[in-house]
């Protein structure tokens, strides 16, 4: 976007180009600080929902969010104004039939690649403003999210595992008939909920049971997964997609981040399929064979043509780059979300998701 990088140049004069521009190093913080919101927001997050109840929690994030969105919307001209947008707009960012819970959890990574796609597209659509409307429409635009979002939760109803573990077992079972849209008398709603109920009383004692050690491999495994995911390198192509395409040769970067990013939602939908069908394990082995095939022969091409001037160069990188997120987006994406949330006792499932989310 030529005019943000005009309005909040420093001074700076890129060497590719000889125009205005930010140094790599506000390029760096400009997008880490996002991440470091979102690092801090997801440790706050569980005591948070557990201290005001969850759908309290989700509209104290979305006050967070509009706080960062307003600050980065605002932002004329000070770099450090825009930072602290962002890094508020991070901090502010189990109710499924069992047999789909998989599917349902893994959505989640499809509304992520959803929300990059239509970012790309109106990316694609503000870049050639002369005005501030090139990005202030981009960041503004958030709160048409935070609309939909904040109506939904007037009818949202609490979880019924959390009820549950709150010793309100009358609420439950109100809250599950209006999930599967049955009486609370439902013979099948009733052995749901004495299911539920169960499934409580034995995580409750088998949180008693465990050792530190054993905590400690919930954690590690978490931990781990959600930190691996992030080392896959995918949010490379999503953060700086555009300037790797442009520092490529690519004559049109923004216009090949919304392929990517199409690329990035439609391979998510087999993914939901094959985590029940092949199940984690599998699933992760297969997308990870796959991403490293894909980055090395990415790496190579790169390495074959470092000028960007040869146009079959060019077309095999950004064909590897979308077989790449094709991998990803069918295996780690949705799996990446999915073993954390299984792999926690309910009484431990909120604190201990909330401290995998910030290894993401």
């Amino acid at each position: 976007m030529r005019y943000w990088l005009d309005t909040f140049s420093t001074g700076y004069i890129d060497p590719k180009t000889h125009q205005l521009g930010i140094s790599s190093a506000q390029s760096f913080l400009i997008v880490s600080i996002l991440s470091a919101g979102t690092f801090f927001g997801s440790l706050f997050a569980a005591p948070i929902a557990d201290w005001i109840r969850r759908r309290l929690a989700i509209l104290v994030s979305l006050c967070v969010f509009a706080f960062g969105v307003i600050l980065q919307t605002a932002s004329s001209v000070a770099i450090p104004f825009f930072v602290a947008g962002r890094f508020f707009a991070g901090m502010g960012v189990e109710t499924a039939p069992k047999w789909i819970r998989g599917a349902i959890v893994g959505a989640y990574q499809l509304a992520i690649t959803i929300r990059l796609l239509l970012a790309a597209v109106i990316d694609n659509a503000t870049k050639g403003l002369n005005n501030t409307g090139s990005h202030r429409i981009s960041i503004a635009v958030q709160f048409a999210w935070m609309l939909v979002l904040g109506t939904g939760l007037l009818f949202l109803p609490g979880t019924p595992r959390y009820l549950i573990k709150r010793g309100r077992h009358d609420k439950a079972a109100k809250s599950l008939g209006r999930l599967r849209r049955l009486e609370v008398s439902d013979p099948h709603l009733i052995g749901e909920l004495q299911e539920i109920e169960s499934n409580f009383v034995h995580e409750q004692t088998l949180v008693k049971g465990s050792s530190y050690l054993q905590f400690l491999k919930w954690h590690t495994l978490g931990c781990l997964l959600q930190a691996l995911q992030q080392l896959t390198g995918i949010n490379f192509i999503f953060y700086y997609g555009t300037s790797f395409f442009a520092v490529s040769g690519i004559k049109q970067p923004f216009v090949t981040s919304m392929i990517a990013s199409s690329v990035n939602v439609f391979s998510t939908l087999p993914g939901l399929y094959l985590v029940e069908a092949w199940g984690r394990r599998r699933l992760l082995l297969f997308g990870a064979l796959g991403m490293f095939a894909c980055q090395m022969i990415v790496g190579s091409v790169g390495t074959a043509s470092p000028n960007g001037d040869n146009l079959t160069a060019q077309k095999s990188l950004v064909a590897f780059v979308c077989i790449y997120i094709f991998f990803f987006a069918c295996s780690w994406g949705p799996v990446g979300w999915i073993i954390p949330g299984e792999i926690f006792p309910l009484p431990v499932r909120a604190k201990g998701i909330s401290m995998t989310t910030a290894s993401n």
